[in-house]
């Protein structure tokens, strides 16, 4: 039996304001009184627009309009419950042994054609076994990464918990279930997975496995095919991984950009290695110029107004280890090695990701910005070699150096044209602000040596005892 939608809509809007909106009563007063457990249906395809949100005993009341506070985000493993539907469906695929013999040799060798194709820049095609290892591989790390991006915006309360999320490649769900398990349990969700492959498989399972007030719909389509508009506004749109799988990634971003609601951001998440990195920066210098509406909200702010980078652009944040989870250690652990081999191939609980967070309201994480009175523009730096200046800069790695060396941060102030590394060649108090200050802080550097390193073919800041570094904003 069908439900007159507009009458059902009238009546839940009126009744939200009075008291809970109630299946058992909604039906009275509908034509035709379908059955509750038909209403019931029904208010769920509407809750989101309607603003309801369902509780335990089946009543739908008004969703908390508060924006997601930041939950004090920090994994210490991948959950049992997600880990437990990936090794149900490697059981069901491969039997109870899925990590050894045939079957594990087959996964093995999919993950690390998955981890050459990935840093050879090569298309990757996902079967029923490659968007297996592909999850056996990504789920932990990338559940992990979400979270940490997702603290840029609920710290500035951007983070609403009533969000249409429109998710771009969704792969087997590993940014999916980061983003619902950092959301608090009273959000409301209309989540829209866009995902063409066989790794929607794994997806759909997973998505079983999370709250009945975070909605899901996949669809079975290509990012190029399907029509952001279709779904609505979106207040969070995220591309996790998938960019350098694109024909035309700055074409994708553009128009998925053009479904963000007024006040939405855009994330772009990708592995921290050299070539995916670089390529997402890419990306972002495409679509965020600055004579377009878009805007970078983080990690590499623009410091100084109608400036944009051009360097290489590669830059990552850390963030602690995971567990191994077991179905990481039991591939890892069949493995075939001789004498010389260390183990370890299979596993991946490293959490270093690159991002970037897109607007269109001009809203950035932190509103500071350079002033030529003050500061030195790196876009100058080949001015100053020799110099010593003040600037300022945005934090963009943790220590890169070895543990003999002179501790070295890439930092930008969105004008650089080729790399600059901070180096702390004289720890002080005065300085001290640059090893302690997290990725993406905005730093005031005062008396820094600048240099030209030609091994690397990069500007070196010296940071030395007198050289001050106070963190403006973290």
């Amino acid at each position: 039996m069908s439900v007159d939608r507009e009458a059902l809509r009238d009546t839940a809007k009126y009744l939200r304001h009075a008291r809970p909106v109630d299946p058992e009563e909604v039906f009275e007063y509908l034509p035709d009184q379908p059955h509750p457990a038909v209403v019931r249906q029904a208010l769920r395809e509407e809750a989101f627009d309607l603003g309801l949100f369902e509780r335990e005993d089946g009543a739908f009341v008004p969703a908390n309009d508060e924006p997601a506070d930041p939950p004090g985000w920090e994994p210490a493993a991948f959950p049992d419950r997600y880990a437990d539907v990936l090794e149900d469906l490697l059981v069901e695929r491969y039997g109870p042994d899925w990590h050894d013999g045939e079957s594990g040799e087959r996964l093995r060798e999919v993950v690390s054609r998955l981890k050459e194709d990935y840093y050879r820049g090569r298309d990757v095609d996902y079967d029923a076994d490659a968007a297996l290892g592909y999850a056996i591989y990504h789920l932990p790390d990338f559940y992990a990464a979400v979270g940490y991006v997702l603290d840029t915006l609920a710290e500035r309360r951007l983070l609403p918990r009533r969000l249409r999320v429109l998710d771009v490649g969704a792969g087997t769900g590993g940014p999916t279930l980061g983003l619902h398990d950092y959301l608090p349990d009273d959000a409301l969700v209309d989540y829209h997975a866009v995902e063409p492959s066989a790794n929607a498989d794994v997806l759909e399972r997973l998505l079983a496995e999370t709250r009945r007030n975070f909605r899901s719909t996949v669809h079975r389509t290509t990012a190029e095919a399907f029509d952001p508009a279709s779904v609505g506004e979106a207040d969070l749109v995220l591309f996790g991984n998938v960019l350098s799988e694109l024909a035309d990634p700055e074409a994708v971003v553009r128009e998925y950009l053009g479904a963000l609601a007024e006040d939405g951001a855009c994330v772009l998440l990708a592995p921290a290695d050299l070539e995916t990195s670089t390529g997402m920066r890419e990306v972002e210098r495409a679509v965020a110029t600055p004579d377009s509406d878009v805007t970078v909200y983080a990690p590499d702010l623009r410091l100084w107004p109608g400036e944009a980078p051009s360097d290489r652009g590669w830059s990552f944040d850390e963030r602690p280890d995971l567990a191994v989870p077991g179905f990481q250690r039991r591939l890892d652990d069949a493995a075939r090695r001789g004498p010389e081999d260390d183990p370890g191939e299979f596993v991946n609980v490293d959490v270093k990701f690159s991002y970037a967070v897109l607007r269109t309201d001009g809203e950035r994480r932190v509103p500071v910005v350079a002033s030529r009175e003050r500061h030195a523009r790196m876009a100058d730096s080949e001015d100053h070699v020799t110099d010593r200046v003040n600037l300022l800069a945005v934090k963009l790695s943790a220590n890169l150096a070895g543990p003999d060396a002179n501790p070295l941060f890439k930092v930008g102030d969105g004008s650089e044209r080729l790399e600059h590394y901070a180096v702390l060649t004289g720890e002080s108090a005065m300085n001290s602000d640059l090893r302690a200050a997290p990725y993406g802080a905005v730093l005031s550097f005062e008396n820094v040596l600048v240099l030209w390193n030609d091994d690397e073919g990069a500007y070196n800041l010296v940071c030395e005892k007198e050289t001050v570094v106070e963190t403006l904003a973290r």
